[in-house]
């Protein structure tokens, strides 16, 4: 069986980092950062890229649909 990575887009702009994506993810990828955007919000970003499955659920939940989610799957030579 192939193993899927996966990877999310943010847009750091629009995101309102209400942590909902956070609690979500079952592997822990993403944080809140320390930063913050034009709008003065701690924005969710990649902590831990090379643990997301592209499992969705981070999407799903997000109320202001700002994250984009990306598959691959790998074959088991790669």
């Amino acid at each position: 069986m192939a193993k899927v990575k996966g990877s999310i887009i943010v847009d750091i702009e629009k995101c309102k980092g209400c942590g909902l994506c956070v609690v979500a993810c079952p592997t822990k990828v993403i944080e809140l950062a320390k930063g913050v955007n034009g709008k003065g919000y701690n924005y969710a970003y990649m902590e831990l890229p090379d643990a997301c499955t592209g499992c969705t659920n981070c999407a799903l939940v997000c109320p202001d649909v700002v994250i984009t989610v990306y598959r691959l799957k790998l074959s088991k030579n790669n």
